[in-house]
């Protein structure tokens, strides 16, 4: 557990209502995953938008809603916390409610239109072979050394990606290879983690479905790019 006003540092908050050291048990930003004792933050999706699901949340147990619009009706016995963006806010606080568990081994993050998990495989493997304990995030599979993980998206959820990085935590990994989606750099997937180093693989007009120019495609990886760690990687 982890008190909110710890698990907020950094996120964009444009405003807070309520008791800001309760204790939260766990965060979520999907209403059916809501626990009481939960941090129940609403972010606008592709399908849905988790404020229409806030009452429900509540009915469920959570005890502080992060929104970036308030609902009409307001409860005194509940804490609400507006910020610009909850999708990036989903990110910061994921980090912070799991300890910053990226800032504790060495992520390397891997963006490109192809070659992507290529790369991290190749990556895993040298390194594993040179004796290291390493983990990877990737579009067909995820490893915590020898043990694999099912994957679901190229870049999983903030609170995936976190919860995966704390496992290879506690498995002595010293090192990290994921893929990052433009998705999810455009989705705040990647908001609040902190990377050794990035390398960028190649761009063609692909997923200009989602990007819609070609310009916003390169701004995203660009995005990446330079949320990157400056420092060349201690080796």
């Amino acid at each position: 557990m982890a008190e909110l006003k710890d698990i907020l540092y950094k996120a964009p908050i444009t405003s807070t209502s309520g008791n800001m050291s309760k204790e939260v048990k766990g965060i979520c930003f999907d209403s059916r995953k809501v626990q009481p004792g939960y941090l129940f933050i609403a972010v606008k999706g592709t399908q849905s938008d988790g404020h229409e699901f806030i009452s429900k949340a509540l009915a469920d147990g959570a005890i502080a809603v992060v929104v970036e619009k308030l609902p009409e009706a307001i409860s005194d016995k509940i804490t609400y916390v507006t910020v610009k963006d909850s999708a990036k806010a989903l990110g910061i606080i994921a980090c912070n409610f799991y300890g910053s568990p990226a800032s504790k081994l060495k992520l390397v993050g891997v963006t490109g239109t192809n070659g992507k998990t290529t790369v991290v495989t190749l990556l895993f493997k040298l390194f594993t072979s040179l004796g290291y304990r390493c983990g990877m995030l990737s579009t067909v599979v995820n490893r915590i050394v020898d043990k694999e993980v099912p994957a679901t998206h190229t870049t999983p959820d903030p609170i995936q990606i976190n919860e995966m990085l704390v496992k290879m935590l506690d498995e002595k990994c010293t090192h990290c290879f994921m893929e990052v989606s433009s998705h999810a750099v455009v989705q705040g997937r990647i908001e609040g983690l902190q990377f050794a180093g990035g390398l960028f693989t190649n761009i063609t007009h692909d997923h200009l479905d989602y990007h819609r120019t070609f310009e916003s495609y390169i701004r995203a990886k660009k995005g990446f790019l330079m949320a990157c760690h400056p420092m060349p990687l201690p080796w």
